[in-house]
């Protein structure tokens, strides 16, 4: 929750094509992330990848966003 913002800002604050954020070193993963990457994928909708970790994965597989175009694969 308390980096959740952090990313979502930092992202925003500098203008890109494409946005691939890589999470794979990610261990806790929560509500408010799940809601940051959601309106990043709104942002970028065509453009986002998100790299997730195992733990990610877990976490968007349980909300249902796992099959998002913007997951990486396994």
């Amino acid at each position: 929750m308390a980096t959740a913002d952090t990313m979502l800002q930092t992202v925003l604050r500098e203008p890109a094509g494409r946005v691939t954020l890589d999470l794979r070193r990610v261990t806790f993963f929560d509500s408010a992330a799940i809601h940051a990457v959601i309106l990043l994928s709104q942002r970028f909708p065509q453009t986002l990848t998100v790299l997730p970790s195992r733990q990610v994965r877990r976490v968007l597989e349980i909300s249902g966003l796992a099959e998002q175009g913007w997951v990486a694969p396994a």
